[in-house]
């Protein structure tokens, strides 16, 4: 609508509304041209509304207005909030829901203030607190959006209030709720209680939350010392910083990268080989439950303890001394399956509509879409509707997740079906 946008600035279709409003809902961050040259003050305030449903869950928004009015939800409900909140069971829900809403405020509202201690000198009071409020729900629900225009957060790029701020958002947005839980829970107990030493307290944190931490320290950790390695000697991206200003920007595209779809670099400006790197990235994406997107950690975990247990000859599939379920082994296959069926089908038609671009930084945009990131090589603006169309379906299809898609186009009810083993050859 007219009052929501700017009428000199760039004239847009319903399609190129409709191709934003999808990436901010899905949390994507990728756009048919910048946020503060489309949409004004009550264009950028319906984008901010957007991601944060997007973030957060449309269906957790509905039960949150149920339970705050007090009314009662049946049994159906229940199963769909239990599903939306990506828990086994409905025990608590309630609980669960507000306590996932009260840290969304707070985690936002923390740094947001830090955020403006930055913004508000640069920007003045008005726009330093907006921008702040915008900056901080984009990259809490790792939407990927800012409104600075076409260079995302490359003016900050040597801004460690901004570097690491963002980064803790994208963070404890996309380590999921369950993490954060489970973390809080303990450490109640590790100060009110009796005391007990911090190896014990790691011990108490259930094996999904070991495993999640752990995985996400390992990918950040390589994630920076790969990108500092390919990129040091790069004068267009890092050669020109200090050692630790390296290390700043590195930590900071490895972050973003798990589909949060900020920048502080250019990605046309960027080597091969580091692109192929955050390809990766993007494909492992965040834990299960929050507002990040790719196969999830859980799945890139299980996958590789998978390989592992196959090398060193194990029957079955463990971590920290216990047998993970074969069902979920099983969950994780087809999750691998569908997500690169889906990818690879995505590219092929991308390659048929659009012959005239690099195959390389399409297939990006592909990974980037299908995993709600939002990076791009400059492509997205250059797409043909055909092309705009099939990255609308990625991002839908990545932010609902492939295990609820694929379960929503077969739902058969599961059957346990005993037949004698056959042996067959692989690899």
């Amino acid at each position: 609508m007219p009052i929501s946008q700017y009428q000199n600035n760039y004239h847009t279709t319903y399609l190129d509304n409709l191709f934003n409003v999808i990436s901010m809902v899905c949390v994507t961050g990728l756009s048919i041209a910048p946020i503060s040259e489309i949409y004004n003050g009550i264009g950028q305030t319906i984008s901010i509304i957007l991601m944060q449903i997007g973030g957060l869950g449309l269906i957790t928004l509905i039960a949150f207005g149920v339970f705050a009015l007090q009314k009662k939800m049946n049994f159906a409900g229940h199963t769909l909030l239990q599903s939306a909140l990506n828990r086994k069971d409905s025990k608590n829900l309630k609980e669960y829901l507000f306590f996932a809403y009260k840290t969304t405020i707070i985690i936002e509202s923390l740094f947001g203030i830090i955020i403006m201690t930055d913004f508000i000198p640069r920007f003045g009071i008005k726009h330093g607190i907006f921008n702040s409020i915008f900056l901080t729900v984009s990259a809490f629900c790792n939407a990927g959006f800012d409104n600075f225009g076409s260079s995302s957060l490359n003016t900050f790029v040597l801004n460690p209030t901004i570097n690491f701020s963002v980064s803790a958002l994208i963070i404890f947005g996309g380590i999921g709720f369950a993490v954060w839980d489970d973390v809080i829970a303990n450490l109640k107990r590790l100060f009110f209680s009796k005391p007990v030493g911090h190896g014990v307290f790691y011990k108490k944190l259930s094996n999904q939350t070991r495993l999640i931490l752990q995985t996400t320290v390992i990918i950040l950790f390589l994630g920076t010392l790969l990108t500092w390695y390919l990129e040091k000697d790069n004068p267009k991206t890092i050669s020109n910083y200090t050692f630790p200003q390296q290390i700043m920007v590195s930590f900071f595209q490895t972050v973003t990268m798990r589909t949060a779809g900020f920048s502080t670099i250019s990605f046309k400006d960027t080597f091969a080989p580091t692109n192929f790197i955050y390809m990766f990235q993007m494909i492992i994406g965040g834990g299960p439950g929050g507002t990040a997107g790719g196969i999830k950690v859980t799945t890139f975990a299980i996958a590789f303890l998978l390989i592992k247990s196959e090398l060193v000859g194990q029957s079955l599939v463990t971590f920290s001394h216990r047998v993970i379920a074969s069902k979920t082994v099983k969950q994780t296959i087809s999750v691998l399956l569908f997500f690169f069926t889906i990818v690879v089908i995505g590219y092929t038609l991308l390659l048929s509509f659009e012959p005239n671009l690099d195959p390389f930084s399409l297939l990006f945009e592909t990974i980037s879409a299908m995993n709600t990131v939002g990076v791009t090589m400059d492509l997205t603006s250059k797409l043909s509707t055909q092309g705009r169309i099939i990255i609308m379906l990625l991002m839908f299809i990545g932010r609902v997740g492939p295990i609820t898609f694929l379960f929503s186009l077969i739902q058969k009810k599961e059957k346990n079906i005993n037949y004698a083993e056959t042996d067959i050859l692989v690899g």
